[in-house]
């Protein structure tokens, strides 16, 4: 039995859609009863109270591990994640694929730094484990809080710099390939798209399928920490994703690997496939700028 943690995140609910489809059991961690998953049984616990998860692991032969995104403090992200390695291990788990992220290495701000701690934790573990690390989601482009003005230009949060962006079905199509064993388990995996692209050059694809004007705005790394205090974000916290920002355009995030296909067989979706996919969701988001 599979059991997922973050079956109604952006990449857990992709995957929990694929099992489903292809009738493989599964259960799905929620912390409330009335959150359905199709094709799942669900168990109801909390990562943040280790003593609710004994019951949800039992029967449980592997793991996917993906909790939310980096919040205000990455203490209890890290906490969570390592609640979960600890449940897995106690009640005799055979492997784990945990979600990292691009770029992750020690003693790196928000999100590298906290994944590398969780990574280690998982190593020393002695669990069999597969890392995904996926570089930037395109499906930031409709649900990023800070990814388009009001005007419908790109919010440069990345000051320049490339990032080699992926679909998060491409993620989900991976961890779906090892759990059901149509690929060895194991090893660390960095999942990119075809190409890394600069803001400009998403604007520039976006501009050319939806056939209007999309810019972009450039801010000075002061600028975008204080976006992020006027988002409501604390200041530690803007402070580390302006950090994270500085290695994303020194290159931290432009890596174009191979992964996806060798682990699906397929290649990567490209963002002029996710655009035409997501048109109509775009098209709500960009407005059509007149001379």
């Amino acid at each position: 039995m599979i059991l997922i943690i973050g079956a109604t995140g952006t990449i857990g609910s992709l995957l929990a859609r694929r099992l489903a489809e292809g009738e493989v059991p599964f259960r799905a961690l929620v912390r409330r009863k009335d959150v359905p998953i199709e094709g799942a049984e669900t168990a109801v616990a909390d990562l943040d109270e280790p003593n609710s998860l004994r019951g949800v692991f039992a029967g449980i032969d592997q793991v996917f591990l993906n909790t939310a995104g980096t919040s205000t403090d990455e203490g209890p992200v890290i906490a969570q994640q390592k609640a979960a390695i600890d449940a897995a291990v106690a009640a005799g788990a055979e492997h784990i694929i945990k979600v990292s992220a691009q770029g992750t290495a020690p003693d790196l701000p928000i999100p590298f730094g906290m994944h590398a701690s969780i990574e280690r934790y998982l190593t020393a573990s002695r669990l069999a484990a597969t890392v995904l690390r996926p570089s930037s989601f395109m499906q930031n482009l409709v649900g990023g809080i800070t990814t388009f003005t009001e005007e419908g230009e790109i919010y440069d949060t990345y000051c320049g710099g490339a990032a080699a962006y992926v679909d998060a079905r491409d993620i989900a199509d991976c961890a779906y390939a090892v759990l059901t064993g149509r690929v060895p388990r194991g090893g660390v995996h960095t999942l990119t798209g075809p190409q890394a692209l600069t803001a400009a050059e998403v604007a520039a694809a976006l501009s050319t399928a939806l056939d209007r004007q999309v810019g972009t705005v450039q801010p000075t790394y002061k600028e975008l920490e204080e976006m992020y205090q006027q988002l409501g974000l604390a200041q530690r916290f803007a402070q580390q994703l302006t950090a994270m920002a500085k290695i994303i355009a020194a290159g931290g995030i432009a890596d174009v690997t191979t992964a996806v296909r060798d682990l699906t067989g397929k290649a990567p979706r490209s963002l002029e496939t996710f655009i035409t996919d997501h048109r109509e969701a775009l098209e709500k988001i960009i407005p059509i700028r007149h001379p």
